[in-house]
């Protein structure tokens, strides 16, 4: 459905389509990729249990969380950035999801990772980072519920550590603790507790997560761990107001120069969204400074496409995108070249939508995807064959995956809606999540 909403905010936004109605497909999404035993108010109703096995090299339950893409590994390091930013929309833009009706059903797309984030932090030093081999599930075409290949567990701990792993899920709980301190005390605090182990094994035990967990080296391989400290020890100032944390925050982001990083945000680069927190809670020029260095750079140098797209990367462009709208709302809200950053993310979320005559989200507007590269979408209820003839086939996905964002075109503005394109047609936990906290924040205004 489109509309047109125009609302006075210091500056004329003009609404052509509902967020609302997309933040809860979004939320549709998340449901979608949840593994595990399901809950008894599962809205999407085509999935079902999967990988009831999930276990610990010393059998511990490993079941929950989110299957990562349009595959079924569960990757936690950009499990645990998906979470951290879920949290931080409805932080930082509660009134939002509020007015999309869509509050509960955004706490539980956190909880739903969280719960999974406890299991896996078995001890103060060791946590488990990946179930599932990534090559022997990407040889897999066919629903969740019917794997049958093993689903190694693998962990960092003490002498295989990953710095960056351990911080961002401390960032994801510590800002889960702020989603749930009000509604739910006992649970957040017990996420603050396993933030602040995290966070001291991160800092104490220095390396990067892919280098110990070898296996997702050739699917979400780590630059850097830096970032992530610095980007931990500030969400968990955030959550405590212990000065230590932001004393060590800045220590950590003045010893590894990250001011001088150039900016961006995303799985694997947290320091533009350091920047902003940081600015927040400081209120400092110089991390001011640094975020509209970005952003300003992103809206008036960064390559775009005939379009209109800010285009930072071909894999997964939408997503990219997504990113740095977020960052520069986020900005606009600490009083940042607001006008002209919310003016940017209105035109970035319109080319998503549809102003370029076709919605890149599943099942919304016009002419949206419906050969998403997303294997249990793509497969009929059982009990019929779901294989890689489903994958060749040119049929539309059997159920519509409401809300999932995909990777989206070229350079050129080029995009063919086929499945077999993983750059430009897969769907990802990450792909959605600025995006959504985007939606949110566009729609409170």
């Amino acid at each position: 459905m489109k509309i047109i909403v125009c609302v006075l905010a210091g500056l004329v936004l003009c609404q052509a389509y509902d967020y609302g109605e997309v933040i809860r497909y979004s939320l549709l999404f998340y449901e979608a990729q949840r593994s595990g035993k399901l809950p008894s108010d599962q809205k999407v109703t085509w999935r079902k249990d999967s990988a009831l096995n999930d276990k610990g090299q010393n059998g511990e339950d490993l079941t929950g969380g989110y299957y990562d893409a349009g595959d079924f590994v569960k990757f936690g390091f950009p499990m645990a950035y998906t979470a951290t930013v879920l949290a931080w929309g409805i932080i930082s833009h509660e009134s939002g999801y509020n007015k999309a009706n869509a509050l509960t059903d955004a706490r539980k797309a956190v909880k739903w990772a969280t719960d999974y984030f406890l299991k896996c932090h078995i001890s103060a030093n060791e946590f488990y980072g990946q179930v599932g081999q990534g090559q022997a599930d990407h040889n897999y075409w066919g629903r969740p519920e019917d794997m049958t290949m093993d689903r190694p567990a693998y962990k960092i701990d003490t002498s295989h550590p990953g710095s960056d792993l351990a911080a961002e899920t401390a960032a994801a709980l510590a800002a889960a603790y702020l989603v749930f301190k009000n509604s739910d005390a006992s649970y957040a605090n017990n996420l603050l507790t396993h933030a602040k182990q995290l966070f001291s094994f991160a800092d104490q035990y220095r390396a990067k997560y892919s280098d110990s967990i070898t296996d997702a080296a050739n699917f979400y391989s780590s630059y850097n761990y830096q970032d992530e400290l610095v980007w931990g020890a500030t969400w968990l100032y955030k959550a405590t107001g212990d000065q230590s944390y932001l004393t060590r925050a800045e220590q950590l982001y003045e010893e590894f120069g990250l001011g001088s990083w150039g900016g961006g945000f995303g799985w694997d680069q947290k320091n533009s969204g350091a920047d902003v927190l940081l600015a927040e809670l400081t209120g400092k020029q110089t991390y001011k400074d640094t975020v509209q260095g970005f952003c300003d750079y992103m809206l008036y140098t960064q390559q775009k496409t005939p379009k209109g797209l800010v285009f930072v990367s071909e894999w997964g462009s939408l997503r990219s995108a997504a990113n740095v709208v977020y960052i520069c709302l986020e900005a606009a809200k600490l009083g940042i070249n607001a006008d002209a950053y919310r003016q940017f993310a209105t035109k970035q979320i319109g080319y998503m939508l549809g102003d370029t005559g076709r919605s890149f989200v599943v099942g919304y507007g016009t002419n949206p995807p419906t050969h998403a590269h997303h294997r249990s979408s793509s497969c009929p209820d059982a009990p019929a064959t779901c294989d890689w003839g489903t994958f060749s086939s040119s049929e539309p996905n059997a159920h519509v995956l409401y809300g999932a964002l995909v990777g989206g075109p070229d350079a050129n503005d080029n995009y063919s809606d086929v499945r077999n394109d993983a750059v430009h047609n897969e769907v990802a936990c990450d792909y959605n999540v600025c995006f959504q906290s985007a939606l949110a924040a566009l729609y409170e205004l």
